[in-house]
């Protein structure tokens, strides 16, 4: 692994090279700011170790400057110096540095600081599967590296029968959910006790988040649409990694950015789109929560309140639907047999 060493005491420098070679690093050490600078830029250094007080160019000024170029924004960067006071920890980390060592240092500190950065980054660039598999594996890299050793040690995976509820609309969460096999409905209920389907989840989704993130009481109720496992993410460990992990909490950004995105598509849908449309577009919805050609197991009842009408008007469209040779209906089910065309009809 590569480490820039930008240091312009001659004594520091010359130990800190010996330190980190010795350790087995390739580094490469500058003496001033600006040769850092270039160093940096035209080495590509996997880590970058750097003081604050220097001649021509400080310390701020090289993270700055190497922070507003795409080619070496995202190296690990860590400042270096004798100065201690609060004001200018606060200004490096302001400026993005990712750790402050003070000197006087020893060799374990300064390692120790290299080889935690080092594991972040990996676990930044590392793809995690939406599986329980893949969840675990993100958890037992979180534990390591962040020195977490109880983060989610009290995960609980439930069992959930078919039509069990999850959690009611007006609850305070505990917990957030991640479905490990089933299916998963959200769903609000009307003043006249109408209830409205919003949202369906599937097998590797996160669901339940919104509430943890907003601190506030569930704005919808959730119940499994058959036998589900769903892990239980307790809501401090969930906060925990996104207060420590800037990357998961830009995935969960992006996730609920996502889901409103739905919302709001689905609002429109009702508010403009015909019964024949919001129908043809359910049915493709639900379609996504089974394997491709897999025949739909859904209640009338249930579809419509993804509709959003009653359920005599949806078995009016679906016999429509049926005779328009887009789907077949056996023994309740339904199975989509020109996706194409259904598609088609969601857009006119």
């Amino acid at each position: 692994m590569k480490v820039l060493l930008i240091e312009d005491n001659l004594e520091v420098r010359e130990n800190t090279e010996e330190i980190l070679t010795l350790a087995g690093y390739d580094v490469l050490a500058a003496a001033n700011g600006r040769q850092g600078v270039e160093m940096a830029q035209n080495h590509k250094p996997d880590i970058i170790i750097c003081d604050i007080m220097m001649p021509e160019l400080d310390g701020y000024g090289v993270l700055h400057i190497l922070s507003k170029k795409p080619e070496t924004a995202a190296i690990p960067f860590i400042f270096l110096t004798a100065k201690t006071e609060k004001a200018d920890i606060r200004k490096g980390m302001n400026l993005g540095a990712d750790d402050y060592l003070t000197k006087p240092f020893d060799d374990t500190d300064l390692l120790n600081a290299i080889e935690a950065r080092m594991r972040k980054t990996t676990m930044q660039q590392k793809h995690y599967e939406a599986s329980a598999e893949g969840f675990e594996s993100f958890l037992h890299d979180a534990r390591r590296t962040l020195n977490l050793a109880d983060l989610c040690k009290d995960k609980k995976v439930k069992l959930v029968k078919k039509k069990t509820e999850i959690f009611t609309e007006g609850d305070m969460p505990l917990y957030m959910y991640f479905i490990k096999s089933g299916h998963v409905k959200t769903y609000k209920v009307n003043p006249d006790g109408k209830e409205f389907i919003t949202n369906l989840y599937n097998t590797g989704d996160f669901f339940g988040f919104e509430p943890v993130l907003d601190n506030g009481p569930y704005q919808e109720s959730a119940i499994a649409m058959q036998d589900s496992e769903l892990i239980a993410i307790p809501k401090y460990d969930f906060l925990t990694l996104l207060e420590t992990q800037r990357d998961v909490a830009a995935s969960f950004i992006s996730l609920l950015c996502k889901k409103v995105a739905e919302k709001e598509k689905q609002l429109l849908n009702l508010a403009y789109n015909s019964i024949r449309q919001r129908t043809a577009d359910a049915v493709l919805k639900v379609s996504r929560l089974h394997e491709p050609g897999k025949a739909i197991q859904i209640s009338r009842d249930d579809l419509a309140r993804i509709v959003g009408t009653a359920s005599e008007s949806v078995i009016r469209v679906l016999s429509d639907f049926k005779d328009e040779n887009l789907i077949e209906i056996d023994g309740g089910k339904i199975k989509i047999i020109n996706t194409p065309k259904l598609e088609k009809v969601v857009k006119r």
